[in-house]
Parts: structure tokens; sequence; C-alpha cells
């Protein structure tokens, strides 16, 4: 038995993240290296242990948020090149430098600034050039050729700067996984992209790296992986989009699980959970889970979601709360304290899964699964069995386990 506690736990299935690797290499271009995008701590599966598993796996870069993510895999013996996708604060350079990460630069005032403090302290740093292209997000403005041309002067002297070395150059496609609809526009953003790089390789800026594809742009522009296709959402098993074209056969990796804490039976006319939202109109059972709001099980899933319990659906009655949960119960023969309730399944055991609880939330499968909690352990499965543990909560009683 693992040593964690089992209130509210996440499990990880090691064999389908193989699997969908495999099924990314086998999609992007044979040329170009994959990028696994393990920001978010790995959009909520833990990205320690991932990246240990995509290192061996054969990934060339991993891409993070920020320098905090970027140290964390560091310090647990990450070799693989990172990239940092958002903002450092320029006096870091000096650790950007000596951990071997590279930055995003997006403006020639920030590369300026990160120069600076890079000469200062006799150190280079690698830095990627960041395109806009179409996000109107950060970046060196570049979404009409001709009308935008002025960036690429602003490019040139970037990548001549001392204490720089720009060894590669990105942006980042805004409607790629919308289809045909978002056809035309990933088009226009890529040519303005290619254009750009080549305009930036005559000036002089040496280029390694041209990156371009995220997951949408993985699966369906298959001419934009280019050096290195950056792979996120797919990685775990879930698409970009409902719209994109091709639908690989990817396995979600991540279920919630928690146990019934109490049963009870209450008459009719009994209000459950705060502001009474749901009053039972028969004698009903109801089961008290250890999850709530705190551990990313969405206040809006407040009488609108089910568990399952027993192999049986069980509906949310009542308002969700920061700790607790209420099932109704009353169908579900002979259901106790200590029962395994699957929170959040997989698409395969028939509880609902994070695209189905994204759906009722009003967002996307990507907010769903980052918002699972910290104090949710991580138990990773192979085989269907528990290898290890993160972020665990241990007992007193429990023997001190380790994470490899």
């Amino acid at each position: 038995m693992m040593s964690y506690l089992k209130r509210t736990w996440a499990e990880v299935d090691v064999d389908a993240l193989e699997h969908n690797f495999r099924v990314i290499r086998e999609t992007a271009d044979p040329q170009a290296g994959i990028m696994c995008v393990i920001k978010a701590d790995a959009y909520g599966h833990g990205a320690v242990y991932l990246a240990k598993l995509y290192e061996r796996l054969g990934a060339a870069w991993f891409a993070v948020s920020n320098i905090e993510e970027a140290l964390q895999l560091r310090e647990n013996h990450i070799r693989l090149p990172i990239l940092i996708l958002g903002f450092t604060p320029a006096y870091l350079a000096e650790e950007l430098a000596e951990h071997r990460i590279s930055q995003a630069v997006f403006s020639e005032e920030y590369a300026r600034e990160l120069s600076e403090y890079a000469v200062r302290c006799g150190k280079k740093v690698q830095i990627h050039i960041k395109l806009d292209t179409g996000m109107s997000r950060i970046g060196f403005m570049y979404q009409q050729i001709g009308r935008d041309d002025a960036s690429l002067e602003e490019i040139r002297r970037v990548c001549a700067l001392p204490g720089l070395e720009a060894e590669g150059v990105f942006t980042h496609f805004a409607l790629s996984d919308e289809g045909e609809d978002g056809a035309a526009p990933t088009q226009h953003q890529f040519s303005c992209f290619q254009h750009a790089v080549e305009e930036c390789r005559k000036a002089g800026c040496g280029f390694r790296i041209v990156h371009c594809s995220n997951s949408g742009a993985l699966l369906d522009h298959r001419e934009a992986h280019l050096d290195c296709v950056r792979a996120g959402i797919v990685l775990y098993g879930l698409l970009p989009s409902d719209k994109t074209l091709a639908k690989p056969n990817l396995l979600p990796a991540m279920r919630i699980k928690s146990v019934v804490a109490q049963v009870k039976t209450v008459g009719p006319d009994t209000p459950v959970s705060y502001g009474g939202t749901f009053v039972t109109k028969q004698p009903t059972a109801v089961a008290t889970v250890p999850i709530g709001y705190a551990d990313g099980y969405s206040r809006s899933l407040s009488n609108r979601a089910f568990m399952t319990v027993r192999g049986k659906r069980a509906p949310v009655i009542g308002r969700v709360c920061m700790d607790q949960v209420m099932l109704d119960v009353s169908e579900i023969e002979g259901v106790a304290s200590g029962d395994e309730v699957v929170v959040i399944g997989n698409g395969r055991d028939g509880a609902l899964s994070f695209d189905e609880i994204a759906r009722l939330m009003g967002t996307i499968n990507y907010e769903a699964v980052c918002l699972v909690g910290k104090r949710v352990p991580r138990v990773y499965l192979r085989n269907g069995k528990e290898i290890c543990a993160s972020g665990v909560m241990l007992h007193s009683s429990f023997p001190s386990g380790s994470f490899s």
C-alpha cells in the first residue's frame, strides 16, 4: 500500500502517458523534435515525474512558464534544454545562464535589460525570439508582412546584443485547433512567421531552432512542424479542441478519486448544503465525500454533476463546499464509509471525464486539469499498480516512502 492518505487523490496512468507520447512521435514530422510543455505542474499531472519520464522516452526540450518551474526541474536533475515561455525578471540573468535555461525575449527593451545583467555577471543567456503573429499577447509584433517590418530591425539589434545568444525563434498560433475555421488564420500566421524568420536570418540572426506548432498545429498543420513541435494538452490524452480535424487515439491519463466519509438518511423536505439550493423530496441517503473547490472540484458543478460509487452514478446534491461534496446514493445499495468514489474519470470508466466536467463548468479541459489542487497527491500507476506518489501527506504510522 502506498504511504499516502486516501482522502482525495489523483491517479496518473503512466502507460497512458507513454502511449500518448508514442502517438505524438508518430504524428510529428520525423525531423521535428518534441518539446514537452510541462508548465503548470505538467497541466496538473506532476512536472517532475513526467519530465523524468519524457527524458527517457526521447523528448528534445521542455517548455515551462516561469523560472520557478524551470529551477524545479533542474533541482530534480532534469538535463534536457528548458525554455521559459513567459516573463523572467532580467536581474535573474545569471540564474538563467548558470542553469542552462533559455528565455523567451519579446521586446527590444526587455532584451537590452537582460543583456545588461548578463554582461554584468560575465555570462551568456540563451534566448528564443518570440514573434507575435496573431495572438496579440507578448512578442515582437509581426501580424502583417510589410506593415510590421520595423520589428525585424528590432530583432536584428537584439540578436547583436552582448551577453545574449539567439538560439531560437518561435510564435504561437491562436486558432490552429479550430479545424476548418482556423485554417486560413493559421496559414496567415505561419506565412508571417516564415517571412520574418527568413528576413532575420538574412540579417545575420543565426537561429538554430525554429518552432511554432502547438498541440492544434501538431495535429492539423504538418507543414508547420519545422524543427520542434510544442506538445501540450495532447501529452495528457486530451484534445485541444473538439474541432480539430485529426482525432488520434489519445488516452486521458488522470482521474480523480476520493472516498465516502459518511452516509446518513434524511427525510423529505430537508435542505442540503449552503443556501439550501437542493431540498429532498423523499427520504434520501446522503453520502459526504471529502473533496471540494479547494481541491479543484469547482463550485459551478453544484447540483449538476455526478460521481460514481460502486460503479453507479450518484448525483451531486447541494452546493459544493470548500472541502466536501454531498451525493445522493439512495439508488445504490450498501454504500458505506470508506467506499471509493470516482470523482472525475478517464472516459473509459463510466464517470464524468475532464472534457465533460469542463463543459459543465463552461470552460475547457486545460483549465479543468490545471485546477486540481496542490493538496491532492498524484499517485502514478503502471499496469494498474501504484508505483510512486508525489505531493503526499504521510501519516506518522506509515513508513517513509521514496519518490523516483
